[in-house]
């Protein structure tokens, strides 16, 4: 472990006004409270909130963070209290211990609606001070590099945890480093069998051609030197799950990929950035289409740096950057960069952006009173995405997530726009909604009076402020039908618990669910947007049911059910645990249980009397669970055998496989396969996807078996 003196000394090579009494006395004070508490390796507690702060001591930070670090579980885990820690390292400190405590306690990887609520919280943390989500950022890195000594259950859902949501957090802070090693780590639990795939052949192509990382990078500085530019060059061969993502991203086996060496040219000045670019492009030639300049287009986190890519030696793809040194400065610490130290002094780096500014442009959203699941869908699309830049008929510059449309455009300018939006014009062609738009196109919308956006808008739109417009617009629509059904959704779900559903409680309720009013509550339970077990978890707690690991009775799967029903999954969907579900009343034959996105729900819209709001019942399930894979794989010597194997070693059962086209090159195939819950059937899906020779899967869904 390393000693206090230790962590002093790394914190005063880059800030020699270190405060190292208050960081010794830190260091005191968290070995003391952890005292006796170990990790599942077997060595003391303390070891970890030690490797958080040197940690954070390689991004330079200030003492605030090195020292909140060092207490960062105490308040948690330890007698500790906020009281004492203010008393003895001040209010600043101990708030941002209590920030971390707060977040360590959210369940982000729970079901999607608390999830959806929970990232809303995490945002909200991170506007009061993102330092916050530096250490637990670190927290979970060291967590993940320690991951092996974890039960392989508890190893799955933190690595999905950690590619869902904190590694595309990361890297929309700009921490790319961290994010790169985060999805590693992850990738390494989740699809072990497809990182060592890739790692094998990256041997084999070193094998083949030798390491051509250093020839290359030779090869730049040697040109460098030539155009007499100052600098630095560096070079190294992409991580696994960097690459297995281009492989899925362009359909490409690892032979046809080109770009898996990255390459970093560190210059002085921006003048140089360009000069550089030039000086490569004319030595190599450069791949039409892949270059991209964040200099003059920064993006919104602060980074800045030219991209292109070049045929280098013996024709082989590589990825360059280039940048300055403050550039690059922002690029590894990202909003970080704010509090770093260079030379014992806060650097003062033109680059960096203002972290309450930046959060501020993530979470503008929260006060307008939109509902958790838009949020979240909102945040990882803002987390998840490039970007393009399109220009109006006037010339101003709209930002956009790469993938979006006019409709998206339409909405970035004005909600009414996007309202009333008929048609789009790019580069003066009039084309359709569902385009999608690259950079540098100009965009003008054609609008019209009285139109109104349309159910298939959700599908086009992909950010989520457009979709966000477009279901508030249709929720209006159709609000009154909601609340009609999202009442008898509420009277069934008290009734079931003995409590009645008056305007009282729901109004708290509502309170409790940051809506308005009870109106607004029964209009969010009837569009399924909230369930009604999320009305009474809010108002009677201590009523829910306990969660726990134990097996679930497969005769009694769900709560909710009237007594003595019976209880079927309609064969329509299929749903499993894990997964939203509503149940159908049917005479005589008991109650279906559909997903909540089926789209035989539609049938049911006027019968308000026949759903029932039910959830599966917590704990582990039985491995009976059939769903339809539709799976298309190529016509070669093996791979229906793989298939299978696949399946198997993820101890899923087959249950029936039958063939629906046959052709000289590929095959398609229906497999029935028994899982327990979602997490089970997603570790299924993702093993099989990883097979070079698996063209492509899906869920299969038949509405002609709806009961």
């Amino acid at each position: 472990m390393i000693s206090d003196s230790d962590l002093i000394t790394l914190v005063r090579a880059y800030n020699p006004h270190t405060n190292d009494t208050l960081i010794r006395a830190a260091y005191a004070y968290g070995q003391q409270m952890h005292e006796g508490q170990t990790r599942h390796s077997g060595e003391p507690y303390f070891t970890h909130p030690v490797e958080v702060a040197a940690l954070l001591s390689e991004q330079r930070l200030d003492d605030a963070t090195i020292i909140t670090a060092l207490l960062h579980d105490t308040i948690e885990d330890t007698k500790s209290t906020y009281g004492e820690v203010s008393d003895r390292f001040g209010e600043d400190i101990a708030e941002l211990v209590n920030g971390v405590t707060k977040l360590t306690n959210l369940e982000l990887a729970s079901t999607e609606s608390k999830q959806a609520e929970n990232f809303r919280k995490l945002f909200m943390a991170m506007s009061k001070d993102l330092r916050v989500i530096l250490v637990k950022l670190a927290d979970r890195l060291h967590n993940m590099r320690t991951i092996k000594h974890m039960k392989p259950e508890k190893q799955v859902q933190k690595s999905r945890e950690t590619m869902d949501i904190y590694a595309p957090l990361a890297g929309r802070m700009g921490m790319h480093w961290m994010r790169e090693e985060l999805e590693d780590l992850a990738f390494r639990v989740l699809n072990p069998e497809a990182r060592a795939s890739i790692i094998r052949r990256f041997i084999t192509l070193q094998k083949e051609t030798g390491n051509v990382v250093p020839k290359i990078t030779e090869d730049i500085r040697t040109e460098m030197e030539r155009a007499g530019i100052p600098g630095e060059v560096y070079g190294r061969a992409k991580k696994p799950f960097s690459i297995w993502r281009k492989m899925e991203e362009k359909k490409q086996g690892f032979s046809r990929l080109s770009d898996i060496y990255g390459f970093r040219v560190i210059v002085d000045t921006e003048d140089e950035c360009y000069r550089m670019l030039g000086v490569l492009h004319r030595r190599w030639s450069a791949v039409p289409g892949r270059f991209k300049d964040y200099i003059s287009q920064p993006k919104s986190n602060g980074y800045r740096s030219l991209h292109t890519t070049v045929s280098g030696r013996d024709g082989k793809r590589v990825e360059i950057q280039i940048r300055t040194r403050q550039m690059h400065d922002v690029a590894e610490a990202g909003v970080a960069a704010h509090w770093a130290y260079r030379d014992g002094e806060r650097v003062s780096n033109p680059f960096a952006v203002d972290p309450s500014a930046w959060v501020t442009t993530l979470t503008e959203r929260l006060d307008q009173g939109d509902d958790s699941d838009e949020f979240l869908e909102h945040v990882k699309l803002e987390m998840y995405s490039d970007q393009v830049f399109c220009f109006t008929p006037k010339g101003d510059v709209i930002k956009l997530p790469r993938g979006a449309t006019p409709l998206d455009y339409a909405y970035a300018i004005h909600t009414r726009i996007g309202h009333s939006c008929v048609g789009a014009k790019v580069d003066g062609l009039r084309v359709p909604l569902w385009t999608r738009l690259r950079n540098g196109q100009s965009v003008e919308i054609i609008t019209a009076e009285g139109q109104k956006p349309q159910p298939t808008w959700i599908d086009i739109a992909v950010t989520g402020r457009a979709k966000s417009a477009i279901r508030k617009s249709l929720r209006e629509e159709h609000r009154d039908r909601y609340i009609k059904l999202g009442r008898e959704l509420t009277r069934v779900a008290f009734e079931h618990i003995g409590k009645k559903a008056s305007d009282k409680a729901l109004d708290i309720a509502a309170k409790e669910l940051s809506l308005q009013d009870g109106s607004q509550l029964l209009e969010y339970v009837g569009s399924t947007e909230i369930s009604a077990r999320e009305v009474i978890a809010a108002l009677y707690p201590e009523l829910m049911e306990k969660v726990t690991g134990d097996e679930v009775d497969a005769a009694r799967p769900v709560v909710g059910l009237p007594e003595g029903a019976q209880v079927k999954r309609a064969a329509c969907c299929l749903a499993v645990p894990g997964e939203r579900i509503v149940g159908i009343k049917h005479r005589g034959d008991g109650v279906y249980l559909h997903g909540i996105a089926c789209d035989a729900l539609v049938e049911f819209e006027d019968q308000p009397e026949r759903w029932l709001d039910v959830h599966w019942h917590a704990g582990r399930h039985a491995a009976t669970n059939a769903v339809t894979l539709s799976i298309t794989i190529g016509n070669s010597f093996g791979v229906l055998g793989r298939i299978c194997t696949l399946i198997g070693e993820q101890k899923a059962n087959i249950s029936d496989l039958h063939f629906i086209d046959r052709k000289p090159d590929y095959f398609q195939l229906l497999v029935d396969v028994d899982v327990r819950d979602a997490e089970h059937l997603h570790a299924v899906m993702t093993a099989i996807e990883a097979d070079s020779d698996v063209a492509s899967l899906e869920r299969h869904r038949d509405l002609s078996r709806k009961p």
